[in-house]
């Protein structure tokens, strides 16, 4: 059945009434895409995307487009809509789910939770009964989330590094021996070549990506997208120039985090200082 329109004949779906004003505004400046692209400093393809529905860009790309048509905040509350939608959401981490799968390196930043490829069961039901899942729809996540861990292993592995925030290892789970598996779980990845864990101390104090967890995958043509995500949402963002900045700001603070061996040695510590299991 195609979406409902008002007597306005604008649709009501809010992913296409979105690209709708987008078009209706581009049009009344009397812009192609090419110009568009020109004057905002963004790839004219991203505006021809975003009209399309293919994506609804990023919040830096929509508050630019307000700001040049004197908008207020009409486009982005309109884009806010858009993102909020469950079926918008479900496209695109359908579409990130094909980039991961393909993608030869990926690249991680976590700013509370350890990220889903690194997930014990034990954290994984944790994590996902906390946000609310019970019964078979619990047990159905964590069997995903565990069957997703194979991404990492065997010949064809992609590169994986994560830049895990201290407040990610400080947040332990109720469960003190489900812990300890997830601690020596981390470490037994930390030995695996294609696997890079480094910890980012709070001595380093505020820094570019305070808030944000992301993940950056790098395709076989060359092309590299981003995802970023909160409890509520996540984003793909496929476009060149928000993904560069994004890089950026990844790669300061990869400077900021500890190596590879002094990380390893960090997550030893806290294992050491968890209460003796009192099975061995």
């Amino acid at each position: 059945m195609p979406p409902r329109r008002a007597i306005s004949g604008l649709s009501q779906d809010p992913g296409q009434r979105f690209a709708e004003e987008c078009r209706r505004l581009r049009l009344k400046k009397g812009l192609s895409f090419r110009e568009l692209g020109e004057v905002m400093g963004w790839d004219a393809s991203l505006f021809g995307k975003i009209e399309s529905g293919a994506t609804i860009g990023s919040p830096d790309v929509v508050q630019a487009l307000d700001q040049y048509y004197e908008t207020g905040v009409l486009l982005l509350t309109l884009w806010e809509l858009a993102a909020g939608d469950p079926r918008k959401f479900r496209e695109r981490y359908r579409r990130y789910m094909k980039f991961e799968e393909e993608a030869i390196s990926l690249w991680h930043h976590a700013v509370s939770v350890l990220p889903g490829l690194l997930q014990t069961e034990g954290y994984a039901r944790e994590l996902l009964a906390a946000g609310g899942l019970t019964g078979d729809e619990l047990e159905s996540q964590v069997g995903a989330r565990i069957g997703r861990r194979e991404r990492l292993e065997g010949e064809m592995a992609p590169r994986f590094r994560t830049i895990l925030s201290e407040a990610v290892l400080r947040t332990p789970l109720r469960d003190t021996a489900a812990w300890r598996e997830q601690l020596e779980y981390l470490l037994e990845l930390a030995d695996r070549p294609n696997v890079m864990i480094q910890v980012l101390p709070f001595s380093v104090g505020l820094h570019g990506l305070n808030s944000t967890s992301m993940m950056f995958l790098r395709m076989q043509d060359g092309s590299t997208v981003a995802y970023t995500e909160n409890a509520y949402r996540g984003e793909l963002i496929e476009e060149s120039s928000p993904v560069e900045r994004l890089q950026l700001a990844y790669d300061a603070v990869r400077d900021l985090a500890l190596t590879p061996p002094e990380s390893r040695k960090f997550i030893m510590r806290m294992l050491e200082e968890l209460p003796c299991d009192p099975s061995t």
